[in-house]
């Protein structure tokens, strides 16, 4: 059977009463906000809009760099996972709290068989220049190690929640410093 392909609005992929998740605006004040994405990578438009939507209220920066450390999340559940396969999904939930935000990738299980157990520093992307790229190997949860207060996951490759916590204080996080080191160089 040959697969075809159409071209469909991003819209259609939003469930009713869902669209205020997507409109990159502040809105309604809410604790918790979870939704479910088809595994396709033409989707992450639509995961952007929904990360940047969450952190609304928050300063440029944040926006920014909560919205980059969620599509990394997204971009592995993608990637190395069965939610990619027909059919599948995973889900961002949004956990907002006093201090910062929460968020959760929860996807379908790896496609390669392993043992149980956390993710341990020796399996993250790195941020290491010299790495060979060719493999497969990106920098998504070099990003999330360097730049969120802290990550991390279940444990259960049949069905993997990796998550991470960013202050709304970015004072002490590297990002601001990338931003200052650069402000510098330029003066």
């Amino acid at each position: 059977m040959t697969a075809r392909e159409a071209t469909v609005p991003l819209a259609s992929f939003i469930k009713p009463f869902h669209a205020h998740y997507f409109s990159r605006t502040v809105g309604t004040p809410f604790r918790k906000r979870k939704y479910a994405f088809a595994g396709l990578p033409g989707l992450m438009p639509l995961v952007r809009a929904f990360l940047d939507t969450s952190a609304a209220e928050r300063s440029k920066d944040y926006r920014f760099l909560f919205t980059l450390l969620g599509s990394e999340l997204a971009n592995n559940a993608i990637a190395h996972s069965l939610s990619s396969e027909h059919g599948q999904t995973y889900s961002l939930t949004v956990d907002r709290g006093a201090t910062g935000m929460t968020l959760t990738c929860q996807d379908q299980g790896t496609r390669n068989p392993r043992a149980p157990g956390p993710l341990t520093a020796t399996e993250l992307d790195t941020l290491d220049s010299t790495t060979d790229q060719g493999k497969g190997q990106g920098i998504g949860l070099g990003l999330v190690n360097a730049l969120a207060d802290r990550w991390g996951d279940n444990g259960n490759p049949k069905f993997r929640q990796v998550w991470f916590h960013l202050s709304y204080d970015l004072t002490h996080n590297p990002w601001t410093q990338i931003n200052t080191a650069e402000d510098k160089v330029e003066r």
